[in-house]
């Protein structure tokens, strides 16, 4: 008998995350209507979520700090996951294609990741010193914009360690981001301690801009992304093993979700998910509304940011809105 196959994302603590949340939703049914993969989002603010969403998702429903705050509800996907096999993605994602042939290659694990094994270096903390604390030869590394659970007891383990883990987080030696403890090593500590592997990160998955530092080129609705890691680019990540990516996932993580092209794609998402436009229609207007006035004033930004500077000076830092007090 086939598991079911499920896409969870979890929007909590602000209305911004369901907002993208809502994007995600919709680059989902773009690709993935007539899939069979169902859709589940476990917020505590399900009054946000737009009708054409809100229609065809299933809302888990979730107090406010219910499963924590910060990157700790990713600590808890075996809880709210449904039976089957479920892949989370991060709200702020968006899916460029079919997700079935990505269930295809998680098929089989418990527990998994896109990544690659570390022995040593910095994330968030010394890898070194953490796997000499706890006997283990490696650590996978990986971008926590996607989770794979097949949900049961191994599963069961594995986040029930992560969460043991979380209350020793500082004693560990791990660096916090934003603040908070990162589920990103806790959940490969977890999963190395409990011999739950990744599968290898070729690019094809899911691709963001820690290693991809060097461009974007994305049409959401052709179903292509490409994200480069070019040598000759001054921020070429030159410990990163891969050149060039072209997922079906794309992780605007941090604030790459206030840039083009994502602020384009989500336009167009709208203007055919909301609004029922036509694609050529939604595309037109995106560029007219978003990507032509944007790329404008970055122009004038650029070219008048040594004035400002030397007449007004440099601006303060705004606290990230992401951050949940």
């Amino acid at each position: 008998m086939n598991q079911p196959l499920n896409i969870i994302t979890i929007a909590t603590g602000k209305k911004l995350y369901v907002d993208m949340a809502a994007n995600l939703v919709r680059s989902f049914i773009l690709w993935n209507k007539d899939s069979g993969i169902r859709f589940y989002l476990a917020t505590d603010l399900p009054q946000y979520l737009p009708a054409d969403v809100s229609s065809y998702i299933e809302v888990i429903n979730l107090q406010p700090n219910e499963l924590g705050k910060g990157f700790s509800p990713k600590l808890h996907l075996d809880k709210i996951a449904p039976a089957g096999k479920t892949l989370f993605i991060d709200s702020d994602c968006l899916v460029y294609g079919s997700l079935l042939p990505v269930f295809e290659q998680f098929n089989g694990h418990q527990v998994s990741v896109v990544g690659n094994y570390a022995a040593d270096g910095e994330w968030f903390g010394d890898i070194a010193a953490v796997c000499r604390q706890f006997h283990i030869p490696q650590l996978p590394k990986f971008n926590g914009g996607i989770y794979y659970l097949e949900n049961g007891p191994e599963a069961a383990k594995v986040y029930a360690k992560a969460r043991e883990l979380e209350a020793r987080y500082d004693e560990i030696g791990f660096v916090r981001l934003r603040g908070r403890p990162n589920d990103e090593v806790l959940m490969a500590l977890a999963m190395q301690l409990h011999a739950q592997y990744p599968i290898e990160d070729d690019g094809l998955i899911l691709a963001e801009f820690v290693n991809f530092k060097s461009g974007i080129k994305s049409d959401i609705l052709k179903g292509t992304a490409e994200l480069y890691n070019d040598s000759k680019h001054p921020l070429y990540q030159k410990n990163w093993h891969l050149t060039i990516a072209k997922p079906l996932i794309v992780h605007f993580l941090g604030h790459y979700n206030q840039l083009l092209p994502y602020t384009a794609e989500v336009k167009k998402l709208k203007y055919i998910s909301e609004d029922r436009y036509t694609q050529s229609w939604a595309t037109l207007l995106s560029y007219l509304k978003v990507t032509l006035p944007t790329t404008i004033g970055n122009l004038i930004k650029d070219m008048f940011r040594p004035v400002y500077r030397v007449v007004i000076g440099t601006r303060s830092i705004k606290p990230s809105e992401r951050i949940i007090e």
